[in-house]
């Protein structure tokens, strides 16, 4: 039985899905005016590309190998897209996503998503003595 090598062509797929949402993108902000970050346009304009993939807010991604990035810190996720944008981060989509946002866009997204409501939790250190708590465990 032949079988079929799916990567190339799912790859080929998301990229092609993602530039067409991205060409939706300023459409997509002005049709809901500036609901989607509070007025600032520009954000306003980026959001739907990311959201397209990540989920409203970047809480709830589309497929489970994309990360959350709703309450993600704000560095990590700055750090994170300018190696997409130099290609250190290897990812078609992201790269292709990326390629045109400047410092201060990358600054913008990372700041919003950082402020999201996260489904995830961030360990905090004990102090010496104590045990580490989830959030849930610490109620």
């Amino acid at each position: 039985m032949r079988t079929f090598d799916k990567g190339p062509l799912v790859k080929k797929s998301l990229v092609l899905l993602a530039l067409a949402l991205g060409a939706s993108a300023p459409a997509f902000a002005e049709e809901h005016g500036h609901e989607a970050a509070g007025g600032d346009s520009k954000l306003d304009q980026l959001l739907p590309v990311c959201q397209s993939c990540h989920g409203e807010h970047g809480a709830k991604p589309i497929l489970g190998s994309y990360p959350v990035l709703a309450g993600q810190h704000t560095n990590y996720i700055e750090h994170a897209l300018k190696d997409y944008r130099s290609g250190v981060r290897s990812n078609a989509v992201m790269k292709a996503q990326v390629a045109n946002l400047s410092d201060a866009d990358i600054k913008a997204l990372a700041h919003y998503f950082s402020q999201q409501e996260s489904p995830l939790y961030t360990i905090t250190l004990p102090k010496s003595g104590a045990s580490a708590q989830s959030p849930d465990q610490a109620k």
